[in-house]
């Protein structure tokens, strides 16, 4: 069985523990992921989802490619994942500065804030893909992209994984600004602090109840199914 290729443009390292973990279990067969963005060695974007919306914009955008599919930088991937949290939709261009604020307006993207009630979860994460493709500058994500945006942040997944059980912290998961933190401030022997170091240790507990993040966290169903409508129809 050939082994995918797969692209990742990311808001950050910890993102990467998990998405990884999660393919693991979604794909049937061996793959490389490859992280464009942010660049582990000399990040020239930055990091965030602002170092996501400078890659997008000088990476893809400026190429003037009419899909994803089109674009030279893509050539010789097999999937891409193109990935932001959900809490996106209630940051703002100005955020990330003043040259982004400047940036943004200038190219004539769709606005930020986007955000909406939740739940559901569905209304925020459109919008975004709506923010996204305007951020790549084209009309769709073409046959070997897919987005990935975990509602509010990828840490409900990892919230999801490794205490499953757990009613209090779980509750409204998906709607939860401050996972992150409360990750953080959990008792010692429980604490998970973001760090790439500290995500990998549970990397194994995300692929092996993958399935049950799938039914805790909408969003993982959605990013599943996308990625496996896609792998499917490849013959490699």
């Amino acid at each position: 069985m050939s082994e995918l290729k797969i692209a990742l443009v990311a808001e950050g390292l910890t993102d990467l523990v998990i998405i990884e973990a999660a393919l693991k279990t979604i794909l049937p067969r061996p793959f490389n992921l490859t992280l464009l963005q942010p660049e582990q060695t000399q990040p020239k974007h930055g990091g965030g989802w602002c170092g996501v919306f400078r890659w997008c914009k000088e990476e893809i955008r400026a190429q003037g490619n009419l899909s994803l599919d089109g674009n030279p930088k893509l050539n010789g991937f097999h999937l891409v994942i193109l990935h932001l949290d959900a809490d996106v939709a209630d940051k703002s261009y100005s955020d990330c500065g003043a040259m982004v604020d400047q940036d943004a307006q200038q190219a004539g993207v769709a606005s930020l804030p986007c955000s909406a009630p939740c739940p559901p979860t569905s209304d925020a994460v459109d919008n975004l893909k709506i923010v996204l493709l305007s951020w790549l500058g084209v009309a769709d994500t073409g046959s070997k992209s897919v987005f990935c945006i975990p509602s509010k942040s990828s840490e409900a997944w990892l919230a999801a994984a490794v205490f499953p059980e757990d009613a209090n912290l779980l509750r409204e998961l998906e709607c939860n600004q401050s996972m992150e933190t409360q990750l953080a401030n959990l008792p010692k022997v429980k604490r998970i602090r973001k760090s790439q170091r500290e995500y990998k240790r549970h990397a194994y507990s995300i692929s092996k109840n993958w399935n049950t993040i799938r039914q805790i966290c909408s969003q993982a169903e959605v990013f599943h199914n996308d990625v496996d409508r896609i792998t499917q129809r490849m013959t490699l």
